[in-house]
This record gives C-alpha cells, structure tokens and sequence, in this order.
C-alpha cells in the first residue's frame, strides 16, 4: 500500500466449568481442553452461515460442547503441510452456542470494526514489532474485547511480515515471515485471540491476501469458500442479514490503485450492480480498498481514490440501498460525506488504523482530488490519526461510532443517522 500511496502523492476463551462431561467421539479431542488448540473462532459467511473453525497443532479435529446439550465435532478443512497446521471446521446450527466462543447474534447492536493490524516486515521497511508501542495491534485486539461486541468485522490485511527482519534489528528479532501458520499465528491470531473469543468475525480479504502474498494462507484459514488448494484471484461478492441492515462484502484486493485493467472493469461493475440491487433493507458495503478516500498529496493537500473501482463506477455509481461504506487499507480513520451532481454516492468510514505503520492524512478532507471522471467530490470529511478501532452502537436514530484508541481510550464520536444517511463528527479534531 505505501507505493500505491506515493503514486498517489505524485499524482497531484472463555472456560466452561460445571457442565457435565460428555462421550466424545473416538478421535476427536475436546477443544475446551486439548493442548495445541490456540486459535478458534465463529465466523460468518454468505447468508448469515456460522462456521467454527479451529487450528489444531496436535493431530485430531476438536469437538465443542453445546449449549442446552450435544456435542458439534469438526473436521478437517485444510491438512496440516510443511507451512500449515491442521485447520477444523463444522458449520454451526442455527441458535447454536459452542462452549467457550461467543454466540451469534444477527441483529447485533454492538460492533467492532478495525483494520489493517499486521506488523509489516517488507524489505526496507522494518516495523518494531516487538515494542508494544510501535505495534499495538495486541493492545487494540484487547481493548476492544473489553467493550463486549455483538460482532467484529475486520475490513481486511492481518499479515504483513513478508521479509526476514535484518540481522542486528532487536525490534523484530525471533519473528517469523512469509505465508505459513507461524507467522499467521504471530500476526494475528495470537494477539487477536481475546477478540476472537468475544465475539463472531466477519473477514474481508486485503490487498495483503492477493495470490502473490498471503492469498493463500487467507483462503485456508478465514477465507469464506470451501478451501481449494489452488488461488482465486477473486471472489465474488456475498450478503450477510445483520438485522435491519445487510452488509455486502466485496472481494477488491486486487483493484490496483493507481492503474486500470481494462478486463477487470465489468468484474467490479458487476459487483457494483450485485450492490445496488433492489433490498429490502439498507446495504452496508463493505470492502478494503476505499473507492473515494484521500492521502497527502503535494503541499498536504488530499488526493486519491482507487483508480480500477473509480473506473467501474463511472457506469455503475453507488446509489440506494447502499447507505454506507466501511474499508480500510489507508492507516488513519477517515469519515467522508459525498457529494456527486447532487446525490453523492453513500459515506464512507476508513478503519485502516488497527496496527501497521500509521499514515499521516490532513485533518479537513474537503476538496480531495480523486482520480478518474466519476464526478464524485468530498462535500465534507475528516481525518484522525493514531492506532485505534471502531464501536459502532445502535440507536433509535441510527449508529453511534466510538473511536478508541489502542488502550481503549476513547477520544470521540460520530454520528450515522438513518434520516440523512450521512456522517457527523461533531466532537471529533478537524471537524468541521
């Protein structure tokens, strides 16, 4: 992302005591017990399926006791290889509880949101992913457990350490890297582990989980497809019903950001169209790449956008049902109101600030010069620095947006509203 961003610039568990021991399955190991079962979480798909998943690094699937009696055992998703551990899987029954994770709320009223949290080790550029400081993503996994969420979703990019760490450097001495369990585990599931158990994820897929990274790792362990050894490039969209809104969550990992591939035009134009299709109730699109957000360009003055999906929504503008945005991928928070030929496209919220090197925006988003001819202009926006991540609250007049910081200390608030459909930060530095 940060050579996207130059271009740009140069552009202008919980435990589970006293219940009664079950028979388990021959084979099986009990999760609530079995050693080597670091990692294990809910997660929800297409339709508003529920999936448990476990990585498992001793050999057997684990198996969960249910809540109200019975026993959910897994089985093999992925197999252990020379860079994986074995990965469980079992979908999970509508109303279900498995002992020892969350349980699933569809109309959730509490929700999480945060991004880009991984520790980047990529040549020259050595983040300390050992100084808490520099790296707070476990501090934010935390922090955010503590507040309770009915639901997480993480708006994408959890592995950054491509490269080895440099000899002599003791701010990420002893880290793994490259696409396998170890660096994962360390990455993410490790310090993530609190989060995980809080409550049920919804994983949307980074530029950092293209085919040529950790695109692979990202399909075995959280991507939303029965696994296949082979990489898709793409996925297509899918709707999750959360209540009285549908989040649609939109595959854009590989819409380059300052280049436009002709053939992949009417792939996101259909997407587009997937989004905006007649719904009941309001859509929430979610992706990682914003398709209308702003780094400092010359002189601080704000510049971007993505310039593959721009050119796809030439033809296909984001309209109603869509009244919301959510992405990641600049490492800031910004909130930004629309305006297109007097009906902006929705807003958009960035949540890209949850643990890689941060990125300096300017506060006041007004007047951003994006790329393309979409016509889309920033009627008013704001950006916030500082590591940190999103509790989205509801209300009787729509969602309240906490912005914490990675000690869980909040520093202000926003406002969607289901009257205006737009975002008011009233409270928060550089509004305006």
């Amino acid at each position: 992302m940060k050579k996207s961003i130059l271009l740009l610039a140069a552009l202008a568990v919980a435990g589970c005591a006293g219940l009664p021991e079950l028979a388990i399955p021959p084979g099986i190991a009990p999760a609530w017990d079995a050693p080597g079962a670091p990692s294990q979480w809910i997660q929800l798909g297409a339709d508003g399926a529920a999936e448990v998943r476990a990585m498992v690094e001793t050999p057997g699937c684990p198996s969960f006791r249910l809540a109200g009696g019975g026993v959910l055992a897994l089985a093999p998703r992925a197999p252990a290889d020379g860079n994986f551990a074995l990965l469980c899987s079992a979908s999970l029954p509508k109303g279900a509880t498995p002992a020892g994770l969350p349980a699933v709320n569809l109309a959730p009223r509490r929700i999480v949101i945060l991004g880009d949290t991984g520790c980047r080790l990529k040549d020259q550029a050595i983040q300390n992913c050992n100084n808490p400081r520099d790296w707070p993503f476990p501090s934010v996994a935390a922090a955010a457990a503590r507040l309770k969420p009915d639901l997480v979703i993480h708006v994408g990019d959890y592995q950054y350490r491509e490269t080895p760490c440099p000899a002599g450097n003791s701010g990420c001495a002893g880290t793994p890297y490259g696409d396998n369990w170890p660096t994962w585990k360390v990455d993410f599931f490790a310090p993530a582990a609190p989060l995980l158990a809080a409550a049920p994820w919804i994983f949307v897929r980074g530029n950092h989980e293209e085919c040529s990274r950790a695109g692979p790792g990202y399909l075995r362990l959280i991507g939303p497809l029965p696994y296949a050894a082979a990489c898709v490039g793409h996925l297509a969209p899918y709707r999750i019903p959360l209540g009285d809104f549908t989040l649609m969550v939109m595959d854009n990992a590989d819409a380059d950001d300052v280049s436009v591939d002709p053939a992949h035009v009417p792939i996101y134009q259909a997407d587009l169209a997937e989004a905006v299709a007649p719904s009941a109730v309001p859509v929430w699109l979610t992706m990682h790449r914003p398709i209308w957000a702003a780094v400092s360009g010359p002189l601080n003055v704000p510049v971007g956008g993505n310039a593959q999906i721009i050119a796809a929504a030439e033809k296909t503008m984001i309209t109603k049902p869509v009244t919301l945005m959510l992405s990641g991928h600049l490492h800031t928070f910004e909130a930004i109101n629309y305006a297109r030929d007097g009906v902006g496209p929705p807003p958009q919220i960035v949540a890209g600030n949850g643990g890689d090197d941060l990125l300096v925006t300017p506060a006041n988003l007004k007047g951003t010069a994006f790329q393309g001819h979409s016509g889309v202009t920033v009627k008013d926006g704001l950006s916030v620095g500082g590591f940190g991540f999103l509790l989205l609250t509801k209300n009787t007049t729509g969602w309240t947006i906490d912005l914490y910081d990675s000690a869980g200390v909040a520093e202000g608030q926003c406002l969607f509203t289901f009257a205006s459909d737009r975002l008011d930060c009233p409270k928060l530095p550089g509004a305006r």
